[in-house]
């Protein structure tokens, strides 16, 4: 009998590169002045010498982006099915081995949706259905630990602060953000934080997830299947997302910034420990 081996990773180059770049730009005034730009960059996917997709992204971390695109997108269900993945940025792309092959790929690339997804746009196979036998817990948050939450996320967004032009997600436990990936879409900040999930065997049940975009139904899928039960954003959120939320029993909060907060679903796990006094209260939002 073959030992399990529960301390296995598979074999990654370690390929990150600048997230921005400085350039000459002329101001308002007719100056010219010095300021940084975002990264973009092409990543072809190839699995088992077969192209599989291409990525927008800032590039800072290709390896973990492409293992949890290929998770949340239902190629793979455990990272001992990938023995390596190797990024060459000389030809834009990933290359990517299976223990086991793809074959059995074929009837989910067929299945193609474009989505809303900045940096992705397409989703393979019946994503939602895949989600059917996915049970999510349902812990409660006390309010003043999620003020504490939102003014430590505040700390963050390096490559916003400085270029511009990226979305951030981070994995949150309590009032403590355990890692914040920034790129290019939020799809691919999400993917690359599931990489890390997959890889580090850290569970998703007592987490939290944010993120700076939207909360669409892309967005609720892929937290569904890290089994994170809370989703929170600056930004607003969809119908679909909603109905989603709703669907699977994720606590999705919008609009979240300072003493606001608005919860579209979940409201009987939010402890209203803290709530502002009038004044406080942003009304703009």
């Amino acid at each position: 009998m073959i030992k399990e081996n529960k301390n296995y990773r598979p074999k990654m180059s370690n390929s990150k590169v600048e997230a921005s770049f400085p350039v000459s730009v002329m101001d308002e005034f007719g100056n010219k002045r010095e300021k940084h730009i975002t990264g973009e960059r092409p990543l072809i996917i190839y699995v088992d010498k077969k192209e599989i997709v291409t990525l927008m992204t800032l590039g800072n971390n290709p390896e973990l982006l492409v293992l949890g695109y290929l998770h949340n997108q239902g190629f793979i269900k455990s990272i001992k099915e990938i023995k390596e993945i190797q990024v060459d940025w000389d030809v834009d792309s990933a290359v990517v081995v299976t223990k086991n092959g793809s074959a059995d790929w074929e009837d989910r690339l067929k299945k193609r949706t474009v989505t809303s997804g900045c940096g992705q746009g397409t989703v393979f196979g019946n994503i939602i259905e895949d989600l059917d036998g996915i049970k999510l817990p349902k812990p409660q948050l006390l309010q003043s630990s999620f003020y504490r939450l939102l003014k430590n996320i505040k700390q963050y967004n390096e490559v916003y602060k400085k270029s511009g032009a990226v979305h951030g997600c981070a994995l949150c436990k309590n009032e403590n953000i355990e890692i914040f990936i920034e790129d290019v879409g939020r799809h691919n900040a999400t993917d690359a934080i599931a990489g890390h999930m997959l890889l580090e065997k850290i569970k998703g049940a007592d987490k939290l997830f944010y993120t700076t975009g939207r909360l669409t139904s892309e967005m609720v899928i892929k937290v569904a299947q890290m089994r994170i039960p809370i989703l929170f954003s600056r930004a607003g959120i969809t119908k679909m997302g909603k109905e989603l939320s709703e669907k699977m029993g994720i606590t999705t909060i919008a609009r979240a910034g300072g003493k606001h907060f608005l919860v579209y679903n979940g409201s009987d796990t939010i402890i209203l420990d803290k709530k502002p006094l009038i004044k406080e209260t942003s009304i703009s939002i």
